[in-house]
């Protein structure tokens, strides 16, 4: 994964990221678990090619959603993985599933 995909540990770090940030956030949540592994593997590149396009524009983040239980509940996320759009705090979008670079791209220019 790009090192432009922030890596938060616990729910304070997620939130210390989110306060630092001016722009929008794009919260990529993982999994742990056996059937979400593989799908979240594929899309680390996915998400890091993304940070890269994207510099500048938004930040983005990878959440463990073993580790990171706050941001979960308070997007509403159910399965790895999920991407939300964050702006100022709130979800502005989400998209649970396996995404590709051209669905990913579609989903940010759709709501940024």
């Amino acid at each position: 994964m790009a090192r432009r995909v922030h890596q938060p540990l616990e729910n304070q770090e997620f939130d210390f990221i989110l306060g630092m940030t001016d722009g929008p956030v794009l919260a990529y949540f993982c999994g742990t678990w056996p059937k979400a592994v593989k799908a979240c593997k594929e899309m680390d590149e996915v998400v890091g090619e993304a940070a890269e396009a994207y510099a500048g524009r938004l930040t983005a983040v990878k959440v463990d959603m073993t580790r990171c239980p706050g941001p979960v509940q308070r997007y509403g996320v159910t399965g790895a993985p999920t991407v939300v759009l964050i702006k100022g705090g709130e979800a502005a979008a989400t998209e649970a599933g396996p995404m590709d670079g051209p669905a990913l791209k579609e989903f940010l220019d759709s709501n940024l």
